[in-house]
């Protein structure tokens, strides 16, 4: 009988056992389960912060490049107004100087046509 008693109290520790380790089993697949859902999560996350980021960094390029085409648009517009100054000046310098060789010219053309 003593015998008989030890046997169901073995039993019953090995069932408390086996229960025990069924139970950590299914903590642990619920775990991974969680933990794969977390990974989920974690990757959209991060997904969405590298686009948000990526939009962020583009607009700001945008912002740049549009600085620099203006400040360069400056640049040349001030250059061109120098050049088309310059020109106009030595335009008008040339013609001074034809107007003051004018009547020379004039007289240089009639005696060479009148010469004998």
């Amino acid at each position: 009988m003593k015998e008989a008693a030890q046997t169901t109290v073995a039993d019953s520790k090995v069932s408390k056992i086996i229960k025990s380790l069924s139970d950590l089993e299914n903590d642990i697949d619920s775990l991974n389960s969680k933990v794969g859902d977390m990974k989920k999560a974690l990757n959209s996350k991060a997904i969405k912060e590298i686009d948000s980021l990526r939009e962020k960094v583009t607009q700001m390029a945008i912002k740049e490049a549009e600085s620099m085409i203006a400040e360069t648009k400056a640049r040349a517009e001030q250059q061109a107004k120098k050049i088309a100054s310059d020109g106009q000046a030595k335009l008008e310098k040339l013609k001074a100087t034809i107007d003051s060789k004018f009547d020379e010219a004039v007289d240089s053309v009639v005696s060479t046509i009148l010469k004998p």
